[in-house]
C-alpha cells in the first residue's frame, strides 16, 4: 500500500525559505511521477511542480524561478526547496504520486503541511 508521509512546513515571514520533504513507501517509485500540489482556503487545489520518473520537471508560473522540485530515487523521498516565500504561497501542500510506467495507476495523496507565509 502506497503511502505518503510530508513534513516541514511551518511559518515563515515574506522572503523566508523552507522545505518540505515527502517520504514515500509501498512502491517502486522510480515507475511514478510525484508532485507538489497545494490548496489555499476557499479555492481548489491546483499543482505547484511536478517530477517525471526520468527527473523531468515542471512547475507552476506563480513558482518558477523560486521553488525546486527534486526526488531521491534511493530514499524514496521528494523534496520542495522553496525560497522568496510570498504571502500568497499560504496553503497546505500535499504530496502527489501515480504510477506511469507499465501502467497507469491511481492517485496517491499525502495528508498535507500546512505552509503559512506573513508579510
Amino acid at each position: 500500500q502506497v503511502q505518503l508521509v510530508e513534513s516541514g512546513g511551518g511559518l515563515v515571514q515574506s522572503g523566508g525559505s523552507l522545505s518540505l520533504s515527502c517520504a514515500a513507501s509501498g512502491g517502486d517509485f522510480s515507475f511514478y511521477a510525484m508532485g507538489w500540489y497545494r490548496q489555499a482556503p476557499g479555492k481548489q487545489r491546483e499543482l505547484v511542480a511536478t517530477i517525471s520518473n526520468g527527473g523531468t520537471t515542471n512547475y507552476a508560473s506563480s513558482v518558477k524561478g523560486r521553488f525546486t522540485i527534486s526526488r531521491d530515487y534511493a530514499k524514496n523521498t521528494l523534496t520542495l526547496q522553496m525560497n522568496n516565500l510570498k504571502p500568497e504561497d499560504t496553503a497546505v501542500y500535499y504530496c502527489h504520486a501515480r504510477r506511469t510506467v507499465l501502467g497507469v495507476g491511481p492517485d496517491h495523496w499525502g495528508q498535507g503541511t500546512q505552509v503559512t507565509v506573513s508579510s
